[in-house]
């Protein structure tokens, strides 16, 4: 049909269709080509440039020596010895075992623990409020046998026990029997152990005591010196106040205090020292402390306690220590 046109004609129709192809979509989409290939070309060029993977890390083949190896499998082979593969087990069945100890506590109900609980206390009710550790010891053994025998007694007979069920039945024998220690503590039921101490005296007959050794200067005989002693009097010199180095100092004190003494005055015939650094115990209500010397005068010296404090004494008197720590004599002219 464009044969027949003249020149002008065919001009006009190629500038319509050059018009109709180059539309804005036509335009988009041969831009995002061309950006396209212009990021593959940019890529091609980043992958292919020399040294591009330098910095990526290479394996290499390193070749020990025999010396090398020896010394490795050596330091395994001390390793896995140091292991405590006998600890570990034995570990594991502990864990094996209390996992299985767990799992039975819980299965007992609590109503169960309950029912216990109260035979129990009322087995103790009877023994009465000055049993002893033993006799509680031994009426809750009496108990729990007792049980077991009558438990085993039903089950032998077919029989159904007047307050339990038969899976009630079930679980107690079986904690009775293997969990009695734990059942005692879900329970709240504690008894402390009876421990027996003896004295025993290893030392031979007719040996004589040793003597305790009493810091100062050694002490006259007139003194009578006597450790762990505390004698009765009227009191010469307060010790609050009056302080000596040492027992023998106290002593002389004493003796001087008497040589001196004004006529009708009380004359001190009985010492009384602290030789403890930590002071002594007094039942009065002053503090009495190391190196108090106390003058005092009697008659008719009399103690007031020796070696040790009695029992009804320190129950009566929680303060008081075991042994008396003072130290006294009577004078001898």
């Amino acid at each position: 049909m464009m044969r027949g046109l003249g020149p002008a004609a065919a001009a006009a129709l190629g500038g319509r269709s050059a018009a109709r192809w180059c539309t804005y979509r036509r335009v988009t989409v041969a831009v995002c080509l061309g950006n396209l290939v212009a990021v593959l070309l940019v890529v091609r060029s980043l992958y292919s440039a020399p040294g591009y993977f330098a910095s990526a890390p290479r394996r290499v083949a390193v070749k020990y020596s025999e010396e090398q190896i020896r010394l490795v499998e050596e330091s395994i082979r001390i390793r896995r010895a140091a292991v405590p593969v006998e600890l570990v087990e034995a570990v594991k069945k502990l864990e094996k075992v209390f996992a299985r100890e767990e799992k039975r506590r819980k299965e007992l109900p609590l109503e169960l623990k309950q029912k216990v609980s109260y035979e129990i206390l009322e087995r103790m009710r009877d023994l009465g409020e000055n049993s002893n550790t033993t006799e509680q010891r031994e009426a809750l053994e009496s108990w729990r046998l007792e049980k077991l025998k009558d438990i085993r007694s039903a089950s032998a007979q077919n029989l159904l026990m007047s307050d339990l069920s038969n899976e009630e039945s079930r679980m107690l024998k079986r904690a009775l029997e293997l969990n009695w220690r734990m059942l005692m503590e879900d329970i709240g039921l504690w008894i402390p152990v009876s421990v027996w101490h003896t004295e025993h005296d290893d030392k031979p007959e007719n040996e004589p005591e040793e003597e305790e050794i009493i810091a100062g200067p050694p002490l006259p005989p007139e003194c009578n010196a006597q450790v762990h002693t505390d004698y009765g009097g009227a009191a010469v010199r307060w010790g609050l106040t009056h302080h000596k180095e040492s027992a023998a100092d106290c002593c002389q004190a004493c003796l001087d205090q008497a040589k001196r003494a004004r006529p009708g005055a009380l004359k001190c015939n009985i010492w009384v020292y602290c030789p403890s650094e930590y002071g002594c115990y007094s039942p009065d209500k002053y503090e009495h402390k190391h190196q108090e010397c106390w003058l005092k005068q009697a008659d008719h010296p009399k103690l007031n306690f020796k070696d040790r404090y009695s029992e009804s004494y320190r129950d009566a008197h929680p303060s008081a220590p075991v042994v008396v720590p003072w130290m006294s004599g009577v004078i001898t002219v």
